[in-house]
């Protein structure tokens, strides 16, 4: 088994990494689809096509959920507010 350590300069960041997704998952406004297809491809590693094949829905469609679930996330950790598309960055600026 191999050991831990308590010096925090050889110590990753892993554990406070996936306390912040933690946090993130339970407090971000996702949506079902979102929450899906996040956990079926970044949990399971399951393929756009399969996710897809799963939920009745296209490959672009399970993309597009991806895209914006991580942009949820990463928006809600960086502590601001979601813009949906490229076109809106003036606004959210």
């Amino acid at each position: 088994m191999p050991k831990g350590t308590v010096d925090k300069k050889a110590a990753g960041v892993l554990f406070a990494h996936l306390a912040d997704i933690r946090q993130a998952w339970k407090a971000c406004e996702l949506s079902l689809g979102e929450r899906r297809a996040l956990f079926l491809r970044y949990s399971l590693d399951w393929p756009d096509s399969l996710i897809a094949a799963r939920d009745g829905v296209t490959d672009r469609a399970v993309r597009y959920r991806l895209e914006r679930g991580v942009g949820k996330l990463a928006a809600h950790l960086n502590g601001h507010d979601y813009v949906d598309g490229y076109d809106d960055m003036d606004r959210a600026a």
